[in-house]
């Protein structure tokens, strides 16, 4: 039988349960401390990660200017870490657990030999690449063209899922983390947090941020 982590992947919808029990027996699970390192930029790429359960930062850091810009929060069934195993250059992003995290793994050989057997796969594959670059280049176009209600206001929405009380908020994240995802800094963030928390758009709740009018937030964007 495979495991819900596996079988909740999005890359691996196509796969038949006994494409998924084989993929499962090559996959090596590894827990992560929040806060630990799981690789970073210039790191040999030797592994596909599955999240299989708590949240994974992808961000650019710069030692000289000390600062960091976020790329994404990963969370369960999500997947990262196969460029580096595509095109054979070192990781291009550091990645870090900010919660208690298990990742699945996968070797290089056994991720280019999965790619040779499963070509529907690595079609789903390339989309979802071409998924990831449009939002590198969101992420460009946001920091160029937007201010910092817009960008947070687009952040917050990309976050977002319903909870089972059907309410839209973002996964625990800290205000640190949030604003690398928004391009500010954290004084700023603050600040507009309170501003659109006035204007009815959102509020900052428990380590998460509540979308209280999603019509409106969705707006500020444009």
């Amino acid at each position: 039988m495979t495991t819900l982590a596996v079988a909740r992947v999005p890359l691996l919808q196509m796969l038949a349960p006994d494409e998924l029990e084989k993929l499962e027996a090559l996959l090596r699970r590894r827990r992560y401390r929040r806060g630990q390192v799981i690789f970073l930029t210039g790191d040999p790429g030797t592994h596909l990660c599955i999240v299989a359960s708590g949240r994974v930062k992808l961000t650019l850091t710069s030692q000289e200017a000390g600062r960091e810009v976020a790329l994404d929060h990963l969370g369960p069934g999500d997947v990262f870490g196969e460029l580096a195993l595509l095109d054979g250059e070192p990781r291009s992003a550091d990645a870090i657990a900010v919660e208690p995290t298990q990742l699945l793994l996968l070797s290089r050989d056994d991720f280019r030999a999965f790619l040779t057997s499963h070509p529907a796969f690595a079609l789903d594959l390339l989309a979802d690449m071409s998924r990831r670059l449009r939002r590198d280049a969101q992420i460009i176009q946001d920091a160029a063209f937007l201010d910092v209600p817009a960008r947070l206001a687009r952040v917050t929405l990309r976050l977002a899922e319903h909870g089972p009380d059907d309410v839209l908020r973002t996964p625990p994240i800290s205000q640190s983390d949030l604003a690398a995802l928004v391009l500010t800094t954290r004084v700023t963030l603050n600040k507009f947090l309170g501003l659109m928390t006035d204007q009815g758009l959102l509020r900052w709740e428990s380590g998460r941020v509540i979308v209280v009018d999603k019509e409106r937030l969705e707006r500020r964007i444009y």
